[in-house]
C-alpha cells in the first residue's frame, strides 16, 4: 500500500535537503558553462568550500 501526502496545504521543509538541491543546481550551471571540466578548486569555489555558514537564528 502506497501512501501519500495530503494535499491540504500541508508544507514539509528540510532546510538541509533545499540548501543541498541548490548547490547541484549551482554546480550543474557551472558545470554547463565550462569549456573544459571544472577543477578541484573551481568545484569547491562554487559548493562555497570553506566558507563560514552560519546557522538560521546566528547573527
Amino acid at each position: 500500500m502506497r501512501r501519500v501526502a495530503p494535499l491540504g496545504g500541508v508544507t514539509v521543509q528540510d532546510h538541509v535537503a533545499l540548501a543541498e538541491i541548490e548547490l547541484c543546481g549551482e554546480l550543474i550551471i557551472a558545470a554547463s558553462a565550462a569549456e573544459d571540466r571544472l577543477s578541484l578548486e573551481s568545484i569547491d569555489q562554487v559548493l562555497r568550500v570553506g566558507e563560514t555558514r552560519t546557522e538560521p537564528g546566528d547573527g
